[in-house]
């Protein structure tokens, strides 16, 4: 047996941990994974990983995984050769589009997207061709307003200013989990650690969230917040910031800060207490100890994206550290200079250039908010969704009212996925295109070296060779367009492989051809740990894409969504809201098939104060009943007292045991899905962004 040691990056979370993996090859040829650890040598990790990087072994060997393409006749499914199945595609989409126009078929892509390289730089050499308006992915149910504020204040959604954490004397963190998501919109592998490490340096960490998470048990300060708050919290802060002359200068041209300050006049932290549940005298001082630190780091995160007003939470994150002239600051939030520059090479964006046939949501980036494509698909007359292109996605689990968009599925007259899976989602599909796994794959962090809290790069080499008759993502998509081309009588430019593309992509970058470090595939392959370019420094005023080169503190369209906020009712107070749940285990819908991911303390329940279990009559360990307007499920409910009173919370991504799965072990898990209650008619309605958190439910015994 020979055994052999690789060096690549996990790909299934943001924190691109470098592992070490062993493989043995067995006498009979076959080559198996037999360890994975920590890489001890990768510079930004530093041999940390979390337990889903251990079953990537899991996923390479689940008998579950499709590994060729799939055609479904009823409820069975046999395969088909690829050919085959591209040309079927072709046809079917090539004569709805013919009959009822180009916006009759809609395209969804998932999460997992971002971690495939080659889905990130080919899907669009198909999908493109479709032409379609109809545009969907899980950015509407996560980070649209981070993209959005981005877009309207430095004039590119991907120019993302990144905490600082190393260098950062306090963190103030509002709706994120790091020890449970490991970093989000902030690349940062071993986070619990680099957390420490502020408190170690004498600073200060405050978590604000509704839960007392995993990451508020080692702050320094919780503060609980109805969900829903976060902006009337933010905007006490600012308030107080502006009121007792704690701002600061920036070195950074800005236009509209005296209009914020004018237009948020009423919005002390006396007015804003009552809407976020938090004592107008906390507020205040938050907003001093804010100020008052050396350095100091605003930092939102999914918790604030999905919620009415969450294009007014970012803005105000991004003001607070405008004001406190820790924006594009050393200790503050800073931009990456990553050696693949997609903010560079990209246009900045647009905004409500077109909006959806039936409730008028606007799109983002050429894709519309994932709230309305059950909609589309149900509501009859001209221009509606008669056939569906799913890409690595899960909907029915990941979206609002997923049970009305498995009635939408089953009306449709074609669908297709690019998928590893028969899904809660992919089992309506009349065929299934699944590619090489993972670690058949190369793979370059194009977005996540964007978001990293240094700038890094490493290239990835495939670990198993690619089985024969398989094809990579982006050999699939090169597929059906050839077919579809050929189909529509289309032209068809020529592409490349995605190792060519990013070959190309870093001599042509700030580190290639023209620069000391000479970056190229061939350069990252002598450096299999990975390759820190160095911490990250002020950059943003070079990198502005507003049309005058200035921060925009007072975009029109923020400014007009005031009034919405001042509009909104007072929350009741004996009104529940439900709220999401991370954990570090699970990612998603789609890592529950693995026994060492689900195995130990369940962690579907439903978690709610005692107090509210008392005032209800119920116990700790019974079923209960959640309803709300869109909805019911039944689950087990247990007394926390980690949860705000007048709050619960269910954990996102379970829900597997649906009739057509073939997901044993994770049908065989208990839970349900949150998105069974969550309301697709509750919006951020500035951005789109589906509000998963502070949905009204009821709780009542079985």
């Amino acid at each position: 047996m020979t055994r052999t040691e690789h060096h690549r990056a996990c790909h299934l979370c943001e924190a691109i941990c470098g592992l070490t993996i062993e493989t043995t090859l067995e006498p009979d040829a076959t080559r198996r994974i037999t360890s994975i650890k920590g890489d001890p040598l990768d510079s930004f990790s530093r041999g940390h990983i979390c337990p889903k990087a251990v079953a990537l072994q899991d996923i390479q060997n689940d008998p579950d995984r499709l590994r060729q393409p799939m055609l479904r006749s009823g409820d069975q499914w046999q395969p088909i050769a690829w050919q085959d199945a591209f040309e079927r595609v072709a046809e079917r989409l090539a004569a709805i589009q013919q009959r009822d126009g180009q916006n009759a078929v809609a395209v969804y892509q998932g999460n997992p997207s971002v971690h495939n390289y080659g889905l990130m730089t080919h899907s669009n050499y198909f999908l493109g061709l479709l032409k379609t308006r109809n545009r969907f992915s899980a950015t509407s149910v996560d980070q649209l307003p981070h993209h959005l504020t981005s877009f309207l204040m430095y004039g590119h959604g991907m120019l993302l200013p990144i905490p600082d954490i190393d260098h950062t004397d306090f963190m103030l963190i509002l709706g994120g989990n790091p020890l449970a998501s490991n970093g989000s919109i902030m690349t940062v592998p071993d986070v619990e650690k680099r957390l420490k490490a502020i408190q170690k340096r004498g600073g200060k960490v405050v978590v604000v969230d509704p839960r007392r998470s995993e990451t508020a048990a080692i702050a320094d300060q919780h503060l609980f917040v109805r969900p829903g708050g976060d902006a009337a919290l933010l905007f006490g802060v600012l308030h107080t910031l502006f009121e007792e002359g704690l701002a600061r200068g920036s070195h950074l041209p800005v236009d509209g800060l005296d209009q914020v300050r004018e237009a948020i006049s009423d919005f002390s932290a006396e007015a804003m207490s009552l809407r976020c549940g938090i004592d107008a005298q906390q507020i205040r001082q938050l907003a001093r100890d804010f100020a008052a630190a050396e350095t100091a780091v605003c930092y939102g995160r999914m918790g604030v994206s999905t919620q009415a007003f969450g294009t007014l939470c970012h803005w105000l994150v991004q003001l607070i550290n405008l004001v406190t002239g820790n924006l594009d600051r050393v200790g503050g939030v800073l931009c990456t200079q990553p050696a693949v520059d997609i903010v560079g090479s990209t246009s900045g964006g647009h905004f409500n250039r077109w909006q959806s046939r039936v409730s008028g949501l606007p799109e983002y980036g050429g894709e519309l908010p994932v709230s309305a494509l059950a909609e589309e698909m149900l509501h009859e007359g001209e221009g509606q969704v008669r056939a569906l292109v799913t890409v690595a996605g899960n909907p029915v689990l990941s979206t609002p009212n997923g049970r009305q968009l498995e009635r939408a599925l089953e009306g449709l007259e074609f669908m297709v996925s690019i998928d590893l899976y028969i899904n809660e989602t992919t089992r309506y599909a009349d065929l299934i295109l699944p590619s090489t796994s993972a670690l058949e794959n190369d793979h370059y962090d194009t977005t996540f070296n964007t978001l990293a809290v240094r700038n890094v790069t490493r290239f990835n080499r495939a670990i198993f060779d690619k089985p024969e008759g398989a094809l990579h993502d982006w050999e699939i998509f090169v597929g059906l367009a050839r077919a579809f081309a050929a189909r529509t009588q289309k032209d068809l430019k020529p592409t490349m492989p995605p190792a060519q593309m990013i070959d190309h992509g870093l001599r042509s970058g700030r580190y290639g051809d023209a620069s000391v470090h000479k970056l190229s595939l061939a350069t990252l392959d002598n450096h299999p740990h990975g390759l820190d370019l160095g911490a990250l420094q002020p950059n943003l005023s070079e990198r502005l894409k507003t049309a005058n080169g200035h921060v925009q503190a007072a975009p029109d369209v923020i400014m007009a969504d005031l009034a919405r906020f001042r509009a909104a009712p007072v929350p009741q107070p004996d009104q529940l809201l439900l709220i999401g749940r991370r954990h570090v285990r699970s990612n998603n819908s789609w890592m529950h098939n693995y026994h060492r991911l689900v195995k130990g303390k369940p962690r579907h329940q439903l978690l709610m104060h005692p107090d509210d279990l008392s005032r209800r009559g119920l116990n700790d360990g019974q079923q209960v009943r959640v309803s709300s307007r869109v909805g019911m499920i039944e689950v087990e409910v247990v007394g926390s007292l980690d949860m705000m009173p007048g709050v619960v919370s269910l954990p996102h991504g379970w829900g597997h045991a649906r009739a057509g799965v073939r997901m044993e072990i994770a049908q065989n898990q208990p839970g349900v899905s949150a998105n069974d209650l969550t309301d697709e008619r509750q919006l951020d309605v500035l951005s789109g962004n589906a509000a998963l958190n502070g949905v009204p439910v009821q709780v009542a015994a079985c």
